[in-house]
Protein backbone atom coordinates (compact mmCIF):
# COMPACT_ATOMS: atom_id res chain seq x y z
CA UNK A 1 0.00 0.00 0.00
CA UNK A 2 3.08 2.59 1.12
CA UNK A 3 4.80 1.76 -2.67
CA UNK A 4 1.41 2.52 -4.41
CA UNK A 5 1.12 5.40 -2.81
CA UNK A 6 4.41 6.79 -3.70
CA UNK A 7 4.04 5.44 -7.13
CA UNK A 8 0.79 7.11 -7.80
CA UNK A 9 1.83 10.45 -6.09
CA UNK A 10 4.96 10.10 -8.85
CA UNK A 11 3.07 9.83 -11.71
CA UNK A 12 0.63 12.55 -10.36
CA UNK A 13 3.60 14.66 -10.46
CA UNK A 14 4.99 13.44 -13.91
CA UNK A 15 1.38 14.07 -15.17
CA UNK A 16 1.01 17.59 -13.96
CA UNK A 17 4.74 19.48 -14.34
CA UNK A 18 5.55 17.17 -17.33
CA UNK A 19 2.68 15.85 -19.64
CA UNK A 20 1.36 18.48 -21.82
CA UNK A 21 -2.46 19.10 -23.65
CA UNK A 22 -3.27 16.14 -25.98
CA UNK A 23 -3.33 18.81 -29.05
CA UNK A 24 0.51 19.65 -27.91
CA UNK A 25 1.10 15.96 -28.11
CA UNK A 26 -0.56 15.80 -31.39
CA UNK A 27 1.32 18.55 -32.61
CA UNK A 28 4.66 17.17 -31.32
CA UNK A 29 3.81 13.59 -32.91
CA UNK A 30 2.74 15.41 -36.21
CA UNK A 31 6.71 16.93 -36.15
CA UNK A 32 8.28 13.71 -35.74
CA UNK A 33 6.40 11.88 -38.29
CA UNK A 34 7.32 14.80 -40.34
CA UNK A 35 11.14 14.07 -39.76
CA UNK A 36 11.30 10.03 -39.86
CA UNK A 37 9.76 9.88 -43.29
CA UNK A 38 11.80 12.93 -44.45
CA UNK A 39 15.07 11.09 -43.28
CA UNK A 40 14.07 7.38 -43.67
CA UNK A 41 12.07 7.30 -47.21
CA UNK A 42 13.59 9.52 -49.29
CA UNK A 43 10.69 12.39 -49.76
CA UNK A 44 11.19 15.51 -50.48
CA UNK A 45 9.83 18.07 -47.78
CA UNK A 46 6.84 19.32 -50.22
CA UNK A 47 5.85 15.82 -50.64
CA UNK A 48 5.52 15.08 -47.04
CA UNK A 49 3.81 18.02 -46.25
CA UNK A 50 1.02 17.03 -49.16
CA UNK A 51 1.31 13.58 -47.98
CA UNK A 52 -0.10 15.09 -44.72
CA UNK A 53 -2.68 17.49 -45.98
CA UNK A 54 -4.45 14.55 -48.25
CA UNK A 55 -4.26 12.19 -45.75
CA UNK A 56 -6.35 15.00 -43.23
CA UNK A 57 -9.39 14.37 -45.67
CA UNK A 58 -9.79 10.50 -45.54
CA UNK A 59 -10.42 11.06 -41.74
CA UNK A 60 -13.69 12.81 -42.40
CA UNK A 61 -16.39 10.16 -42.22
CA UNK A 62 -14.38 8.43 -39.40
CA UNK A 63 -14.36 12.55 -37.95
CA UNK A 64 -18.12 12.33 -38.24
CA UNK A 65 -18.68 9.27 -36.54
CA UNK A 66 -16.56 10.17 -33.41
CA UNK A 67 -18.30 13.27 -33.05
CA UNK A 68 -21.93 11.96 -33.15
CA UNK A 69 -20.47 9.78 -30.16
CA UNK A 70 -19.46 12.62 -27.98
CA UNK A 71 -22.58 15.01 -29.15
CA UNK A 72 -25.08 12.00 -28.64
CA UNK A 73 -23.73 11.08 -25.40
CA UNK A 74 -24.09 13.79 -24.07
CA UNK A 75 -27.25 14.06 -24.72
CA UNK A 76 -28.04 10.85 -22.64
CA UNK A 77 -25.94 11.86 -19.74
CA UNK A 78 -28.46 14.87 -19.72
CA UNK A 79 -31.14 13.35 -20.06
CA UNK A 80 -33.86 14.02 -16.72
CA UNK A 81 -34.12 10.49 -15.79
CA UNK A 82 -30.26 9.47 -16.11
CA UNK A 83 -29.98 12.93 -13.62
CA UNK A 84 -32.72 11.86 -11.30
CA UNK A 85 -30.38 8.35 -11.14
CA UNK A 86 -27.19 9.76 -10.61
CA UNK A 87 -28.52 11.96 -7.84
CA UNK A 88 -29.87 8.93 -6.02
CA UNK A 89 -26.49 7.25 -6.43
CA UNK A 90 -24.50 9.49 -5.37
CA UNK A 91 -26.48 9.91 -2.01
CA UNK A 92 -25.21 6.12 -1.38
CA UNK A 93 -21.94 5.98 -0.81
CA UNK A 94 -21.12 7.35 2.51
CA UNK A 95 -16.99 6.91 2.86
CA UNK A 96 -14.64 7.56 0.35
CA UNK A 97 -13.67 4.28 -0.14
CA UNK A 98 -17.63 3.34 -1.34
CA UNK A 99 -18.00 6.64 -3.36
CA UNK A 100 -14.77 5.93 -5.32
CA UNK A 101 -15.12 2.39 -6.09
CA UNK A 102 -18.55 3.32 -7.05
CA UNK A 103 -17.78 6.30 -9.43
CA UNK A 104 -14.79 3.89 -11.23
CA UNK A 105 -17.40 1.40 -11.18
CA UNK A 106 -20.45 3.15 -12.79
CA UNK A 107 -17.33 5.06 -15.07
CA UNK A 108 -16.42 1.40 -16.88
CA UNK A 109 -20.03 0.39 -17.44
CA UNK A 110 -21.13 3.60 -19.44
CA UNK A 111 -17.41 3.65 -21.20
CA UNK A 112 -18.25 0.22 -21.99
CA UNK A 113 -21.53 0.85 -23.31
CA UNK A 114 -20.67 4.35 -25.34
CA UNK A 115 -17.31 6.11 -24.26
CA UNK A 116 -18.75 9.72 -25.36
CA UNK A 117 -21.64 9.08 -22.60
CA UNK A 118 -19.10 7.23 -20.35
CA UNK A 119 -16.82 10.40 -20.35
CA UNK A 120 -20.01 13.24 -19.40
CA UNK A 121 -21.51 10.68 -17.12
CA UNK A 122 -18.77 9.74 -15.23
CA UNK A 123 -17.29 13.52 -14.92
CA UNK A 124 -21.05 14.83 -13.67
CA UNK A 125 -21.32 11.35 -11.54
CA UNK A 126 -17.90 12.75 -9.96
CA UNK A 127 -19.43 16.07 -9.07
CA UNK A 128 -22.81 15.06 -7.53
CA UNK A 129 -20.79 12.59 -5.24
CA UNK A 130 -18.47 15.49 -4.24
CA UNK A 131 -21.39 17.07 -3.24
CA UNK A 132 -22.75 14.12 -1.03
CA UNK A 133 -19.32 12.51 0.35
CA UNK A 134 -17.21 14.42 2.51
CA UNK A 135 -13.40 13.61 3.20
CA UNK A 136 -12.71 12.09 -0.60
CA UNK A 137 -9.90 13.91 -2.30
CA UNK A 138 -11.40 15.47 -5.43
CA UNK A 139 -8.42 15.02 -7.76
CA UNK A 140 -8.36 11.01 -7.30
CA UNK A 141 -12.19 11.26 -7.62
CA UNK A 142 -11.57 13.26 -11.21
CA UNK A 143 -9.69 10.73 -12.12
CA UNK A 144 -11.18 7.60 -11.26
CA UNK A 145 -14.64 9.39 -13.57
CA UNK A 146 -11.86 9.28 -15.93
CA UNK A 147 -9.98 5.76 -15.48
CA UNK A 148 -13.40 4.02 -16.38
CA UNK A 149 -12.01 5.24 -20.53
CA UNK A 150 -9.35 2.33 -20.65
CA UNK A 151 -12.35 -0.06 -21.14
CA UNK A 152 -14.09 1.87 -24.53
CA UNK A 153 -12.55 -0.02 -27.55
CA UNK A 154 -13.02 -3.48 -25.74
CA UNK A 155 -16.81 -1.80 -25.23
CA UNK A 156 -19.81 -1.19 -27.84
CA UNK A 157 -18.11 1.95 -29.24
CA UNK A 158 -15.16 0.88 -30.10
CA UNK A 159 -14.12 2.32 -33.39
CA UNK A 160 -12.03 -0.61 -34.68
CA UNK A 161 -14.19 -3.39 -33.86
CA UNK A 162 -16.68 -1.95 -35.38
CA UNK A 163 -15.08 -1.04 -38.34
CA UNK A 164 -13.60 -4.33 -39.25
CA UNK A 165 -17.50 -5.68 -38.61
CA UNK A 166 -18.90 -3.57 -41.73
CA UNK A 167 -18.26 -4.79 -45.05
CA UNK A 168 -17.51 -2.25 -47.58
CA UNK A 169 -14.74 -1.16 -50.33
CA UNK A 170 -12.70 0.99 -47.45
CA UNK A 171 -12.01 -2.44 -45.37
CA UNK A 172 -8.87 -4.05 -47.41
CA UNK A 173 -7.78 -0.45 -47.82
CA UNK A 174 -7.84 0.86 -44.14
CA UNK A 175 -6.18 -2.72 -43.21
CA UNK A 176 -3.62 -2.22 -46.33
CA UNK A 177 -4.69 -5.32 -47.19
CA UNK A 178 -4.39 -7.31 -44.21
CA UNK A 179 -8.43 -7.60 -43.63
CA UNK A 180 -10.77 -8.36 -47.09
CA UNK A 181 -13.55 -10.11 -45.30
CA UNK A 182 -15.31 -8.11 -42.50
CA UNK A 183 -14.95 -9.58 -39.28
CA UNK A 184 -18.23 -9.92 -36.61
CA UNK A 185 -18.22 -8.50 -33.32
CA UNK A 186 -18.95 -11.85 -31.70
CA UNK A 187 -15.18 -12.07 -32.58
CA UNK A 188 -13.87 -9.14 -31.48
CA UNK A 189 -16.11 -7.16 -28.70
CA UNK A 190 -18.06 -10.28 -27.51
CA UNK A 191 -15.41 -12.90 -27.62
CA UNK A 192 -14.53 -14.73 -24.91
CA UNK A 193 -11.01 -13.00 -24.83
CA UNK A 194 -12.25 -9.86 -24.23
CA UNK A 195 -14.97 -10.48 -22.14
CA UNK A 196 -12.52 -11.68 -19.74
CA UNK A 197 -10.19 -8.87 -19.78
CA UNK A 198 -13.38 -6.63 -19.26
CA UNK A 199 -14.48 -8.87 -16.26
CA UNK A 200 -11.22 -8.70 -14.65
CA UNK A 201 -11.18 -4.50 -15.47
CA UNK A 202 -14.64 -4.08 -13.80
CA UNK A 203 -13.14 -6.13 -10.51
CA UNK A 204 -10.37 -4.55 -9.94
CA UNK A 205 -9.83 -1.08 -11.24
CA UNK A 206 -12.40 0.29 -8.86
CA UNK A 207 -11.03 -1.24 -5.49
CA UNK A 208 -7.49 -0.15 -7.00
CA UNK A 209 -8.34 3.52 -7.21
CA UNK A 210 -10.33 3.20 -3.24
CA UNK A 211 -6.88 1.84 -1.64
CA UNK A 212 -5.13 4.78 -3.29
CA UNK A 213 -6.36 7.27 -1.85
CA UNK A 214 -4.06 9.54 0.20
CA UNK A 215 -3.68 9.92 4.12
CA UNK A 216 -6.04 12.83 5.67
CA UNK A 217 -3.59 15.40 6.15
CA UNK A 218 -2.81 14.45 1.94
CA UNK A 219 -6.30 14.93 1.07
CA UNK A 220 -7.57 18.10 -1.33
CA UNK A 221 -11.46 18.72 -1.34
CA UNK A 222 -13.79 21.02 -2.93
CA UNK A 223 -16.36 23.31 -1.55
CA UNK A 224 -19.68 21.82 -2.59
CA UNK A 225 -21.17 25.11 -3.03
CA UNK A 226 -18.57 25.34 -6.28
CA UNK A 227 -20.54 22.70 -7.99
CA UNK A 228 -23.23 24.29 -9.58
CA UNK A 229 -25.78 22.40 -11.10
CA UNK A 230 -25.48 23.36 -14.79
CA UNK A 231 -28.41 21.32 -16.12
CA UNK A 232 -30.70 22.81 -13.39
CA UNK A 233 -29.29 26.13 -14.53
CA UNK A 234 -30.06 25.57 -17.94
CA UNK A 235 -33.59 24.91 -17.33
CA UNK A 236 -34.19 27.86 -15.27
CA UNK A 237 -33.17 30.18 -18.46
CA UNK A 238 -34.88 27.98 -20.19
CA UNK A 239 -38.10 28.59 -18.34
CA UNK A 240 -37.48 32.63 -17.93
CA UNK A 241 -37.44 33.25 -21.42
CA UNK A 242 -40.64 34.02 -23.38
CA UNK A 243 -42.96 31.61 -24.59
CA UNK A 244 -42.78 32.01 -28.70
CA UNK A 245 -42.89 29.64 -31.28
CA UNK A 246 -39.07 29.23 -31.84
CA UNK A 247 -38.60 28.62 -28.01
CA UNK A 248 -41.68 25.87 -27.68
CA UNK A 249 -40.02 24.05 -30.99
CA UNK A 250 -36.48 24.73 -29.60
CA UNK A 251 -37.88 22.96 -25.86
CA UNK A 252 -40.27 20.75 -27.17
CA UNK A 253 -39.89 16.88 -26.14
CA UNK A 254 -41.80 15.55 -29.07
CA UNK A 255 -39.16 16.67 -31.67
CA UNK A 256 -36.69 14.29 -29.91
CA UNK A 257 -38.85 11.54 -29.50
CA UNK A 258 -39.69 12.07 -33.45
CA UNK A 259 -36.23 11.72 -34.22
CA UNK A 260 -35.40 8.92 -31.40
CA UNK A 261 -37.97 6.83 -33.04
CA UNK A 262 -36.95 7.28 -36.77
CA UNK A 263 -33.49 6.72 -36.29
CA UNK A 264 -34.50 3.55 -34.29
CA UNK A 265 -36.66 2.63 -36.83
CA UNK A 266 -34.27 3.02 -39.66
CA UNK A 267 -31.75 0.73 -37.48
CA UNK A 268 -34.11 -1.97 -37.12
CA UNK A 269 -34.48 -1.72 -40.48
CA UNK A 270 -31.11 -1.93 -41.47
CA UNK A 271 -30.64 -5.19 -38.74
CA UNK A 272 -33.49 -7.20 -40.82
CA UNK A 273 -31.94 -6.76 -44.22
CA UNK A 274 -28.75 -7.96 -42.80
CA UNK A 275 -26.65 -4.85 -43.87
CA UNK A 276 -24.14 -2.86 -41.98
CA UNK A 277 -22.88 -4.93 -38.71
CA UNK A 278 -22.85 -8.71 -39.48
Amino acid sequence: MFLLRHLTSACVFLASKCLPDSFVLVALLSFVVFVLVYCLTGQDASSVISSWGNGAWTLLGFSMQMALILVLGQALASAKLVQKLLKYLASLPKGYYTALWLVTFLSLIANWINWGFGLVISAVFAKEIAKNVKGVDYRLLIASAYSGFVIWHGGLSGSIPLSVATQNESLSKISTGVIEKAIPISETIFSTYNLIIIGIILVGLPFLMAIIHPKKEEIVEIDSKLLKDEYKEIELISHQQDKTIAHFLENSALLSYLLVFWVLGILVFIFLKGEGLV
